[in-house]
């Protein structure tokens, strides 16, 4: 006899959106009712889809930017000071053997190559590339060409009836479960 505890069962959910006004719609509802748990897919880069999953906050690629622009410049400082405290030349004059501004432009460089590294490496980080762990329903060939799409990959099946409802009051042209059930949505 086994103790432990049965996980919930969760159910898939996809709604396909035709117009962009109703998909941002649809997004806005399922977060005034307190929905959670979904991702979104758009065949184009859109701000205003940013601005309601995110609520103003900014993109976390910035922080890779920083982290990438501050080793850069740490770097670009100790890659050649270190290599002339370690090899000193006789400087006349009393220079000093490790000088800022005789490094300012290996500074500057390295600080926008990394920063540009790490901007990409963030990128695609939080774009989740590549996809090969990407749930099949976000994969709809229709979201890279002309529809959007609400995704539900782990939704609790006794919310099932009132995400559909929302789907399909906010303008969705197909609502699909788990089950491959599509609800018919009446043409407004």
């Amino acid at each position: 006899m086994s103790t432990a505890a049965a996980a919930p069962a969760t159910t898939r959910i996809k709604g396909v959106y035709a117009h962009f006004d109703c998909f941002l719609t649809g997004i806005d509802r399922l977060k005034k009712a307190g929905v959670v748990g979904w991702e979104v897919a758009a065949p184009l880069p859109r701000h205003e889809i940013l601005d309601i999953v995110y609520e103003g906050r900014p993109s976390p690629v910035r922080w890779w930017t920083l982290v990438g622009s501050l080793t850069g410049l740490t770097g670009g400082f100790l890659l050649p000071a270190l290599t002339a405290a370690q090899w000193p030349m006789i400087n006349p004059g009393g220079k000093p053997v490790v000088s800022l501004p005789a490094y300012a432009i290996i500074m500057f460089e390295c600080t926008i190559l990394l920063g540009a590294l790490f901007t990409g490496v963030g990128m695609v980080v939080h774009a989740g590339l590549p996809g090969f762990f990407v749930d099949k329903a976000l994969q709809d060939p229709r979201f890279t060409d002309d529809k959007f799409g609400i995704v539900f990959t782990r939704a609790n099946p006794s919310d099932q009836q009132r995400i559909t409802q929302i789907l399909s009051e906010t303008g969705a042209i197909e609502v699909t479960t788990g089950d491959d059930t599509v609800y018919e949505v009446p043409n407004a």
